[in-house]
Order: structure tokens, then C-alpha cells, then sequence
């Protein structure tokens, strides 16, 4: 028989006992009181019936004692072993152990490597595994830290985000949990708040480092999850002094029902002074949505002079009103937070929507999306209810006079469109079939379709070319020349020195840039048009050195880094036209040419 191991244990330690007794009754000290002394005194005889005695029953008399529940152990009788044997099959082997814990463990090959951390492979648009090559991980990690987000390119953008999600190898000299740190620090810090999650999620939370810990509260914060902290909070309280880790023991307690325990964490937080202030009051607040609470806390902002992301997070997880004024003390990547937040309804999250738009959080298609949300919603402002209609019939109107009507609409001033506009109408100009145009609606077409990738859509128009003139369409030459797959345009100097007189010396000097580093224009052109408009071709910065060496030894992570390193900033007037004939020259060299021309082409459409 097996037996329960409770009761198992208890026999085995009983018999033990019982074994003893004789043992330590021999050994007992010798007693200084008299023998006898404390014993039951001896029963007398029992008297003889007066009458014949009857034969004896096997049962128990009407009130007699029963039989004693145990029987006293004789010290002759040999021990039953088989107690010892039956409580000796619950002490497990260590090999026992180990296939009972597997019942409920992830098996070793099903547990995340370190060496390789991602979530992107190439059969999912990722790079290949080794696409950071041997590049030192120290190295690779400071470039990360030191690059201040945003990007002034949304394409280089778009490029780095799948560089840093792609399931790389982890380089040399770097821990797999801080490699991973990093590179959700950086698309943190790009307003890819939900990109930075799954990064932190691939891997395993037994081997998370102090710096993965650190990233990841930031992170849920961003996402404004707090109950996503909870499982890591045991783990990061044995690494991090952060408040917001203490302030975990009093929040997941409560998000898990047991709101004695969080109480009590809570209000010795309070004592110990852990956070104060709106910070203490939100996390209260949290603390009062769990299970059976009995909190109602008011969130006040008066005398905060700024967002930080635990205010963010608790703030969007709860829906208590953020003052726009405290947006200003924060960067636009939070705006891209919050864009993404599933607690705040459509018109609460607009602001956010055309910032994480602009920067490359969101597609064309998720743009569009969400407009279609706000029309949905409810009470939606009236100018806003006509901006979603001018895009429903950007779309979807009767005729190609009433779709580009309602994509000029988005545009603006369409010598200078808007750039969230032309992201909102990609697909409906890609739809557009190639028709008359005028030469500015035609080279905003184009502009519009590049923001979203559709290149050959474009190339499509270029049948248009010779038929267009007057203002525009310059521009429109220039989009294509540097955005087709293939060159559809013819491209020469005086070409080129058209445009720039067109266009201006700024977008001249991009234009150049763009065509030499796309080897669009001969050698000699680029460098002698280059020389006259005072564009710097050569390699004369450790930056540059750096990103040409990535190219050539065909690292294209790296040099998607190093791309983003370059280009960092918000306004296109301060990036060196220099600096982008790199960054397309590079990628171009490492087979990356679709991204090179949708850079270069945001380069002439935003400069």
C-alpha cells in the first residue's frame, strides 16, 4: 500500500520514537525519588461472581472499557518493517525530483537561449542571426545608449525597429539579458512602446539582469500595464533599490485579491517615505481597483512640474487625464505611448495618433484605422467629423476629381503637404489609377504613396513626366528619380542643376546626396555636382568611416544603427546632406536599396 506522504512521514517518525523509548529508558538518569513513586496504583482482584460462571463472550460488556486504539509496542516482537519501507518510496531520488519538477517546468530545449534574443526571424522581415557580425557588444550597446530618439527620418526609423527586433546573435563581451536591455531602451525611448515588450518578453524572467529588470519596469509603464510587473516583481527586488519595485509588493498584492496584504505593504511604504506625493497617490489608486477594496483616492496635479513614466503608466492604466501642459516636459516618444494606450478612448489618444504616425510607430493602415475609430466612437468634433470624411472619400468617392479632392484636404498647403496627410492617403493615391493631373497634385501623389512603400505604384506615373510643367514638377522628377525600383527618369547634371534651382539649394543638395549615394549619377557627376553645391561626399568623420566599414563587411543591423546614429534629431534642416548620401550609400551597398530610396525620397519630400 502507499501511502499519503503526510501520513507516511508521521509512521516513519512514530516507529522511530517507539524504537527509542527502551533505549532512553536504559539511559535515563538514575531517580533521586523513591520507586513507585507517581505510578498507578495496582488494581485489586476482581471479586467472584456468586453465580455460575457463564462462558466468556467475545464481545465487550455494556459499559466496560474498550480495547486500547493502540496497542503498547513489546520489545520482543520484531518491528514491521514494511512502515520503513512504505515511508522510505515517498523520499524521492534526485532523479525522482527532476521528473516531477519537469511535469511542470519548461524542458531544457524548450527554455530561451541568451545567445540569440528576438522576435523576428527572416521569414518575418527580420535580418539573418549574425546581421551585427563581430562587432563588439559594448561597442553596439553604447551606440543605443548615446543615440537620442527620435529620428528625424521615419524610414530610418521604421529600418532600426527591425533591426533591433530581429533575433540576433548576442555579440561578444555582453550579457544576453543587457543586450536585450538595450535594445528595448532604444525602441523605448523611439516611442515603440509595445516592440519594447516583446523584447523584454523573450527572455525567460529566471534570467533577467539588474539592467533587464530596470528596462522592464520601464517598459510596462509605457505600455501602461502595471499588472505586467508583478510577475518579475519577486526577481527584481532581490537586484533593484527602484521605488517602483518596493511599490510592487502593495499593487500586485491587490490585482490578486489580497488587499490585507497590500494594505499593509502600502502603508509601510507610506512611513518609509518609498514615493510621495501624486506618485504614492496613483500607486494607492491602483491599489483600490483590486478585488474587495475599500480606497477612493482623487488624483490631483497640482505643483508637478513633470511626466515621468511611472506617472504616465499608472495615470493611462487607471484613465485619470494626463495635463497637456506636463506632455510639453516630456518627449514626443511618450505622445507614441500613448497613441497605443487600450485604456483611453479614440479622441483621447488623437494627439498621440499623428505624433507616433510622423515618427514610424504607426502604418498607414493603422492610421487609417483609427480614423475610422474616432467616426465610430460617439460625439466626435465637428471639424474633426470633416477631416474623416474627406478621407472616406479619398478613398472611397465616386471619381478621381472627388479622391484627390478629399486627399487634398489632408495635404494642406500642397506646395508643402503635411506629412501625416500623405501617410494617411498612401493607399488611396496608390489606388489612384494614373490620369491628368496637375504637376503638384501628380508629384504629392507620388510623395504620398513613397511614405508607405509603394514604390512601383509610383513608378507607374512616370509616363507622366514629359507632359508635366509649371510648380511641381520638379519635385515630381525628383521623387521618382530617387524612389522608383528602377531609374524611370532620365538623370543628368543639367538635370540635377535644374532642380536645385527649382527647388532651392537645400533640397538640391539632398537630391544630390540621394542620387550619388543610389550610384544614380556617373562618378564624375556626382562629384562635380557636388562640389559646386557644397555637398561633402567624403568619408571625413569617425561616423562615417564607421558606417561605410559596416557596409563592406555587409552587416546590415549595424549599419541600420549606425544609419539611426547619423540621422538623429527632429528637423530635417539640420541633418547634413552629407550625412545622407552615407546612410543611402550604405545601405545600398548592403542590399538594403529598397529602405535607401524611401529615405531618400522622404528626404526630398520633408527637407
Amino acid at each position: 500500500m502507499r501511502w499519503p506522504r503526510g501520513n507516511a512521514k508521521w509512521a516513519l517518525g512514530s516507529f522511530a520514537l517507539a524504537l527509542a523509548l527502551p533505549v532512553v529508558a536504559q539511559q535515563a538518569p538514575e531517580s533521586l525519588l523513591p520507586p513507585g513513586f507517581g505510578d498507578a496504583p495496582e488494581a485489586p482482584p476482581a471479586a467472584q461472581p456468586s453465580r455460575p460462571t457463564q462462558a466468556a463472550s467475545t464481545a465487550p460488556a455494556p459499559g466496560s472499557p474498550s480495547a486500547p486504539m493502540v496497542q503498547p509496542l513489546n520489545p520482543a516482537t520484531p518491528p514491521d518493517l514494511s512502515l520503513i519501507a512504505n515511508a522510505a518510496e515517498e523520499e524521492l531520488t534526485p532523479e525522482e525530483i527532476a521528473a516531477q519538477k519537469a511535469k511542470y517546468d519548461l524542458p531544457d530545449t524548450a527554455r530561451r537561449s541568451l545567445d540569440r534574443i528576438g522576435p523576428l526571424t527572416p521569414q518575418t522581415r527580420g535580418f539573418e542571426p549574425d546581421a551585427f557580425g563581430g562587432e563588439s557588444g559594448k561597442y553596439l550597446a553604447a551606440l543605443m545608449k548615446e543615440t537620442h530618439a527620435p529620428i528625424v527620418s521615419r524610414w530610418a526609423s521604421i529600418l532600426l525597429r527591425r533591426a533591433l527586433l530581429t533575433a540576433s546573435d548576442t555579440p561578444r563581451d555582453i550579457d544576453g539579458a543587457d543586450w536585450a536591455a538595450e535594445r528595448a531602451w532604444l525602441l523605448l525611448r523611439m516611442g515603440e512602446a509595445d516592440n519594447a515588450r516583446l523584447m523584454v518578453q523573450s527572455v525567460d524572467p529566471d534570467r533577467y539582469s539588474a539592467r533587464l529588470y530596470a528596462v522592464a519596469m520601464q517598459t510596462y509603464l509605457a505600455t501602461a500595464d502595471p499588472a505586467g510587473l508583478c510577475p518579475l516583481s519577486a526577481g527584481a527586488l532581490r537586484f533593484s533599490k527602484e521605488p517602483g519595485w518596493d511599490m510592487t509588493r502593495a499593487m500586485c498584492a491587490a490585482l490578486s485579491g489580497d488587499q490585507g496584504t497590500a494594505s499593509g505593504a502600502l502603508n509601510q511604504a507610506q512611513r518609509k517615505g518609498v514615493v510621495r506625493g501624486v506618485d504614492y497617490r496613483l500607486a494607492e489608486k491602483i491599489v483600490g481597483t483590486g478585488f474587495n477594496a475599500r480606497r477612493s483616492v482623487k488624483i490631483e496635479w497640482d505643483g508637478v512640474d513633470r511626466l515621468t513614466a511611472w506617472r504616465f503608466g499608472l495615470a493611462t492604466a487607471l484613465n485619470v487625464e494626463i495635463p497637456q501642459e506636463l506632455y510639453g516636459t516630456a518627449g514626443q516618444h511618450v505622445r507614441a505611448w500613448e497613441a497605443r494606450a487600450p485604456a483611453l478612448t479614440a479622441l483621447r489618444r488623437r494627439p498621440g495618433v499623428d505624433i507616433a504616425a510622423r515618427l514610424g510607430v504607426l502604418s498607414n493602415a493603422a492610421l487609417v484605422g483609427f480614423y475610422g475609430q474616432v467616426r465610430t466612437d460617439g460625439d466626435v468634433p465637428g471639424d474633426l467629423a470633416d477631416k474623416i470624411d474627406a478621407l472616406r472619400t479619398a478613398y472611397a468617392g465616386a471619381t478621381v476629381g472627388d479622391r484627390l479632392g478629399g486627399m487634398r484636404n489632408w495635404w494642406g498647403d500642397e506646395a508643402k503637404p503635411d506629412y501625416v496627410g500623405l501617410i494617411a492617403t498612401a493607399r488611396a493615391a496608390a489606388a489612384l489609377p494614373v490620369a491628368q493631373a496637375e504637376a503638384q497634385d501628380a508629384a504629392n501623389l507620388v510623395a504620398a504613396m513613397l511614405t508607405a512603400g509603394y514604390d512601383r505604384n509610383a513608378a507607374r506615373w512616370a509616363r507622366a513626366i514629359g507632359q508635366l510643367d509649371g510648380a511641381g514638377a520638379s519635385q515630381f522628377w525628383a521623387l521618382l528619380a530617387v524612389g522608383a525600383p528602377s531609374p524611370v527618369a532620365d538623370i543628368n547634371s543639367s538635370r540635377v542643376s535644374g532642380y536645385v534651382s527649382d527647388a532651392g539649394p537645400e533640397k538640391g543638395r539632398m537630391l544630390i546626396a540621394a542620387l550619388a549615394g543610389l550610384s544614380r549619377l556617373s562618378g564624375q557627376d556626382a562629384v562635380s555636382l557636388a562640389q559646386d553645391n557644397g555637398v561633402t561626399l567624403a568619408a571625413n568623420s569617425r561616423w562615417a568611416r564607421a558606417i561605410g566599414a559596416a557596409a563592406g563587411r555587409g552587416e546590415k543591423a549595424t549599419v541600420a544603427l549606425l544609419a539611426a546614429v547619423g540621422m538623429q534629431g527632429n528637423d530635417w534642416s539640420h541633418l547634413p546632406a552629407g550625412h545622407l548620401y552615407h546612410v543611402v550609400a550604405a545601405l545600398h551597398r548592403v542590399g538594403l536599396d529598397p529602405e535607401a530610396r524611401m529615405i531618400a525620397a522622404e528626404a526630398i519630400s520633408r527637407s
